[in-house]
């Protein structure tokens, strides 16, 4: 019997948005590096406690986004990141997270550099925190 030797595989997610697919009228999907992106987003963006069963899962992110903007708080927020990823994604091996503070709007930009497992391009997710307080 012959196998099949993949080296790539193929990732795919329900969309969050809940749209439908236009031909089939069926949920929509991500595929690949769009569904690692969106699971990267949930994950960041997810408090502790949030998620019924799996309390560990999460990132203080939130929070940390009402303390002063210092060194410490890049890097508590930094660290938290690369921990949930971590722990909680194994189809990325993460290269860079960037953070940048806005103190004016009291908003920070979340830039992740990144490889989804399998794929050998780079990408690059930002994602904006602002406080709605």
């Amino acid at each position: 019997m012959a196998t099949i030797n993949r080296t790539t595989q193929i990732f795919r997610d329900f969309d969050l948005a809940f749209s439908s697919h236009p031909n089939t009228e069926d949920l929509a999907v991500k595929r690949d590096a769009e569904a690692v992106k969106q699971s990267l987003r949930n994950l960041i963006l997810t408090q502790y406690y949030e998620r019924p069963f799996h309390s560990e899962i999460g990132s203080p992110i939130r929070s940390l986004l009402f303390e002063f903007a210092s060194p410490l708080t890049v890097n508590a927020m930094r660290r938290a990141i690369i921990d949930v990823i971590s722990n909680f994604e194994p189809r990325v091996a993460l290269d860079d997270v960037q953070i940048f503070f806005r103190d004016a709007n009291n908003e920070c930009t979340i830039s992740i550099q990144f490889r989804v497992v399998g794929l050998q391009s780079t990408q690059q997710l930002d994602i904006l925190i602002e406080r709605t307080r």
